[in-house]
């Protein structure tokens, strides 16, 4: 799936699904990962330790082969956005914006690429207009971006409606995470109060026609309108699932895990303090 078509799904409210691949890899790994049963590649470039080559080779590999690269941004920066999107992004997930001017610039990044400066200010501002002609080429050659925006805070929530306004935005993120944090209830992912903001945001997104997942513990949320589907991680997937066969393997031979002697744990503690 490329992007021009997640930007319609998750306008129409159409579920879109895809993980978190943490990193490139090896060459045996990166092309399983092209056999995963997903319609985006969701990579993050704000968290992860991971630098602009590999993420470029990512959503080179990933669009070639019919998945849609979707980059989070360090920072909600036009610059951030097109530097991206010339390594190859379709989408740019843009962290933790507050403001309307964050939006509108990452608007004029994305949809309006490769137009900068005072020309782009003009229009974004109402003052220009562009010409059919180069309307319609920027269309096209935007065709395949779009932006989902980060809402990761009460004050975002508040000003909900007047950030996801524009037609510029197709989706929209929610962190649970900085959410719990900025409620003051710090990963208090359970706590009804929470649960209900989210739901809420979901209808009030799906109510203006924007996508909306969160990057979480999806039990809550299965029944909503949530329509962005961002399940986890490759490296969390990896890790739970082997854990679990372990323990069923230890379980059937009845061994137990081990890792550290008691010696050995009291030398690890003395040496980190």
């Amino acid at each position: 799936m490329q992007g021009e078509q997640i930007r319609k799904k998750l306008r129409a409210g159409e579920r879109v699904y895809g993980t978190h691949i943490v990193s490139l890899g090896n060459p045996v790994e990166a092309r399983m990962k092209t056999e995963l049963e997903i319609d985006f590649a969701f990579i993050c470039a704000e968290h992860m330790p991971i630098d602009r080559t590999e993420i470029s080779m990512m959503c080179q590999c990933y669009s070639a082969l019919g998945i849609s690269p979707m980059v989070r941004i360090p920072y909600p920066s036009a610059h951030w956005a097109t530097m991206f999107l010339d390594a190859g992004a379709q989408g740019i997930v843009a962290p933790y914006l507050e403001t309307i001017e964050q939006v509108r610039e990452l608007i004029g990044a994305v949809r309006h690429r490769p137009i900068k400066g005072k020309f782009l200010d003009d229009v974004l501002s109402g003052k220009r207009e562009f010409t059919l002609k180069l309307k319609t080429y920027l269309e096209n050659w935007n065709r395949n971006n779009y932006l989902i925006i980060g809402i990761e805070s009460v004050e975002a929530i508040d000003k909900l409606e007047e950030l996801i306004g524009d037609d510029g935005v197709d989706g929209v993120f929610l962190g649970p995470h900085d959410i719990t944090c900025s409620m003051e209830i710090p990963e208090e992912y359970d706590n009804p109060k929470f649960i209900e903001t989210i739901k809420d945001v979901i209808k009030r997104c799906r109510k203006l026609n924007k996508g909306v997942g969160i990057h979480g513990d999806l039990t809550n949320y299965l029944d909503s309108e949530l329509n962005f589907v961002i399940n986890k991680a490759d490296v969390v997937w990896m890790r739970n699932t082997l854990n679990s066969e372990f323990r069923a393997l230890r379980k059937r031979f009845g061994d137990v895990y081990e890792r550290w002697s008691d010696t050995e744990i009291a030398d690890v503690k003395q040496c980190i303090g």
